[in-house]
């Protein structure tokens, strides 16, 4: 089990094909298909969810202020033609699309207010960040260690002006999050817009590019989606720990 666990690691900070994983960590095929197997199986999002809760019951858990931003990945060569016979039914266009930088995959973050990842989502680069922020702010909810139901919702919601509109407003307000998100040039102010903890959204920026100091969430070399969400849940864990 530790071999999985430091070998998966080790990977994720790389940018090295299975083959080239050092020997100490065993046999490539015995690594790589556990690696597969634990994220079919969910262990990966087990262990990640854990530790949230464990730092939840010790108060390391920020619940005044989340975040919501995004970043957009380009992709390697090698992570474009992924075979559709074993392709998820969810999979879709496996999170690869077109922009600016040629063939990206865009990924979505909800982070607390301590700089931790509470949820992602993956999309192709093209999408605009609005169009997630519902499944950003119906997953992630932190069980709690003992009696509780599981917590979800935090106090505000912090997101930039990509986030602006009267739906997304609307949809955190029924949920009794208060929306801290600028106006646009084109919309009418909104009156007692908190400043102080809009100037705060560093915190999702900083942990943004924490993430990317995994070489394999800086660059996407997964075929699959599935796959490179598994990257990214493994990076997540090791900044929980």
């Amino acid at each position: 089990m530790m071999t999985t666990v430091g070998s998966s690691t080790a990977f994720s900070g790389s940018s090295t094909a299975w083959r080239d994983l050092p020997r100490h960590y065993g046999r490539v095929g015995t690594v790589s298909s556990r690696f597969y197997r634990w994220r079919r199986s969910g262990v990966w999002q087990h262990v990640l969810e854990a530790l949230q809760a464990l730092a939840d019951a010790q108060g390391r858990v920020g619940w005044e202020l989340h975040f919501l931003d995004s970043t957009v990945v380009r992709a390697h060569q090698h992570a474009a033609g992924a075979r559709k016979a074993g392709r998820e039914p969810s999979a879709g266009d496996e999170a690869l699309g077109r922009s600016r930088g040629g063939v990206t995959t865009k990924v979505h973050v909800r982070c607390e207010g301590y700089g931790k990842p509470v949820t992602f989502t993956l999309t192709g680069g093209q999408v605009h960040d609005s169009q997630q922020v519902t499944a950003l702010i119906n997953r992630g909810a932190i069980r709690r260690i003992g009696r509780g139901r599981p917590r979800l919702r935090p106090a505000k919601m912090v997101g930039d002006k990509a986030y602006s509109s009267r739906s997304i407003r609307l949809a955190l307000r029924k949920r009794g999050i208060i929306p801290v998100i600028p106006t646009k040039a084109n919309e009418r102010r909104q009156p007692g817009f908190d400043r102080e903890a809009y100037r705060q959204r560093n915190i999702v920026e900083r942990l943004i590019n924490r993430l990317k100091n995994f070489r394999r969430i800086a660059t996407r070399y997964e075929k699959r989606a599935a796959n490179y969400r598994a990257m990214i849940t493994i990076g997540a864990i090791l900044l929980w720990i």
